[in-house]
């Protein structure tokens, strides 16, 4: 039996002795299969070709938990350290021993969880590798888990993944697309950890939150204030996002990014 993996979104899906005929995650709109058709890889395979997890220290309490090369989508997984356990962001679709060994130095992992299906990489053989850990879907996502498994645990609106360390449900890119809410995080100014749920702009000075980033598919206006309004509430100074971070001023250029982005939709603004 092969646990395989998608070779373009590098999500994990069911050791069987055969692979799935296709990878329902990348034939969503969201994402795509390349001209060349559906590949299948393995761990196996990867590892022969030299792809290894890195880790490394992102800020105080954070680590970024990376494949290298590059693998699928590319996101970096974060490592985030609480005197109660460790949460595994977004974990990449490998792993090695020597990952392994890196991440139980920094005290292992308690929970695993992801902003939404597109980065859930190999959570389920991360979970299993540290006691089975739980991985922690958002309800109305159930529908695209690849690789179901008992440690699965469903939840909505709002989570505590561990004590001081909250999950919230923005929707928008998925209908359970989330972000997780660190007030601890910038030196106690507050962060997020955001996946794509909002994406960071290349200018680190914006985000954006698109149906599909890669198929340019925009968002209603009502998915972006319903984000807007997730985010009131909370406080937060940092956003980490899945390729970049904005250091500072995360909720004012969130609010003002996305008040653009319902302008734009909505026709408010005239280009002249």
């Amino acid at each position: 039996m092969t646990i395989w993996t998608c070779a373009t979104c590098a999500i994990e899906h069911p050791d069987t002795s055969e692979p799935p005929p296709l990878c329902e995650i990348c034939s969503d709109e969201r994402q795509y299969v390349p001209s060349s058709g559906q590949r299948w890889t393995t761990r196996e395979e990867l590892a022969a070709a030299g792809f290894r997890i890195e880790v490394a220290e992102v800020g105080h309490g954070l680590h970024s938990v990376e494949a290298t090369p590059s693998l699928g989508i590319g996101q970096r997984g974060l490592l985030l350290q609480t005197e109660h356990g460790n949460l595994l962001w977004e974990p990449p679709g490998f792993i090695d021993d020597a990952g392994l060994a890196a991440v139980r130095a920094l005290g292992g992992v308690v929970v695993v969880t992801a902003s939404h299906p597109h980065l859930t990489g190999s959570s389920i053989q991360w979970s299993h590798a540290f006691d089975r850990a739980p991985v922690y879907v958002a309800a109305a996502d159930k529908q695209w888990i690849c690789r179901p498994d008992p440690v699965i645990q469903l939840w909505q609106d709002v989570q505590e993944l561990l004590p001081g360390l909250t999950m919230h449900q923005f929707g928008g890119h998925f209908a359970g697309s989330s972000m997780v809410h660190w007030p601890a995080g910038a030196q106690g100014r507050g962060a997020l950890l955001a996946g794509d749920t909002v994406g960071v702009g290349r200018d680190r000075k914006s985000v954006n939150a698109m149906r599909s980033y890669v198929n340019n598919i925009p968002l209603p206006a009502r998915a972006i204030q319903r984000i807007l309004d997730t985010c009131a509430p909370l406080a937060f100074d940092r956003i980490y996002g899945a390729f970049a971070t904005i250091d500072t001023g995360a909720k004012e250029i969130t609010e003002r990014s996305l008040r653009r982005y319902i302008d734009w939709v909505t026709g408010s603004i005239v280009d002249e």
